[in-house]
């Protein structure tokens, strides 16, 4: 998703309101079942290596290096064997090297860094759960693999049944991030139900994952309103929270995650190209449904789709 980094100069230019990951966890902390730890592979994809520019120089020579964000669930953390990333951008990024005939390095990255990895080439593309923008179309490319939805969860069997519409959050309590795109959505919809006469949302803020759960479970608070596919996963595995409502990550406007190269270095079109193989022949679909997040799939991948304005 967008985030905000206020300390690099770089960045600030190219991080509006962002949508906030949670602390990093290791993959035991919610399971990672052995299946989930054996990468779909898939063979050589002859139409989108000639895609690639000849004038493209890899970082290593046959090896597609990649940039990740590590310790968030679905999208990659340590495996069991305590060196094996396993999530969802592995995978993904497994198969893109493996339809361009090449081996695959991942180097863990935070977040403030993979502008500069990427702009820098230490690194061949990043995969960092990284919304399309029309800002940051200027500076990189883009290669969209899932659909960036915000989704509000609520106690399993609490009394929240459904959030559809403004409305529905008038007089909740609901735990957000600070600077995101979710608690932007909030105050402007509290802004819309005041005026309509209903009482506000109740914004109410934690740094810590495990507070906030207890929060939800306990009834200090009605819902958690954040990045879907992080909480996709966690009530899968946990079982004590529910979807009740979802929203594309730019509301009112959708926004796409992408896969992000350098600008006109010649690699963009080869990995949209191999995604969308992959999305065609099932290998995509089968990557996201082991991570529930089949709702974030997309039907056709794309280079630099129209982005985000940022406001």
């Amino acid at each position: 998703m967008i985030r905000r980094t206020a300390s690099r100069c770089f960045a600030i230019g190219l991080l509006a309101v962002t949508a906030a990951l949670p602390a990093r966890a290791p993959a035991q902390a919610i399971g990672v079942t052995a299946a989930q730890a054996e990468r779909i592979r898939t063979t050589p994809v002859d139409a989108a290596i000639k895609l690639v520019s000849k004038d493209f120089k890899f970082v290593k020579p046959g090896t597609l290096t990649v940039g990740q964000l590590t310790g968030y669930l679905p999208f990659a953390v340590v495996g069991a064997d305590n060196k094996t990333l396993v999530g969802t951008d592995p995978e993904f990024a497994q198969l893109i090297a493996d339809s361009l005939g090449l081996k695959l390095e991942i180097v863990d990255v935070a977040w403030a860094d993979w502008p500069l990895g990427v702009e820098s080439g230490r690194f061949d593309a990043a995969l960092a759960n990284v919304t399309v923008t029309e800002q940051r179309k200027k500076k990189f490319d883009f290669s969209t693999y899932r659909n960036d939805l915000l989704g509000f969860y609520v106690k399993k069997n609490g009394p929240v049944q459904q959030i559809k519409t403004p409305a529905d959050v008038a007089g909740l309590k609901i735990v957000v991030s600070p600077s995101t795109n979710q608690e932007q959505i909030l105050l402007r919809w509290n802004k819309q139900n005041i005026a309509a006469g209903l009482k506000p949302a109740e914004l109410v803020y934690y740094d810590d994952d495990a507070v906030r759960r207890l929060a939800l479970q306990s009834g200090r608070v009605d819902a958690y309103f954040g990045p879907n596919a992080q909480q996709a996963y966690e009530a899968t595995q946990m079982g004590t929270t529910r979807l009740a409502g979802l929203f594309p990550g730019g509301w009112p406007s959708t926004a796409e995650i992408a896969v992000v190269t350098r600008k006109n270095s010649g690699l963009a079109d080869a990995i949209t190209y191999a995604l969308n193989v992959q999305i065609k022949n099932g290998n995509y679909g089968k990557i996201l449904a082991r991570w529930n997040l089949s709702s974030e799939a997309i039907d056709t991948s794309r280079t630099n789709p129209p982005g985000l304005r940022e406001e």
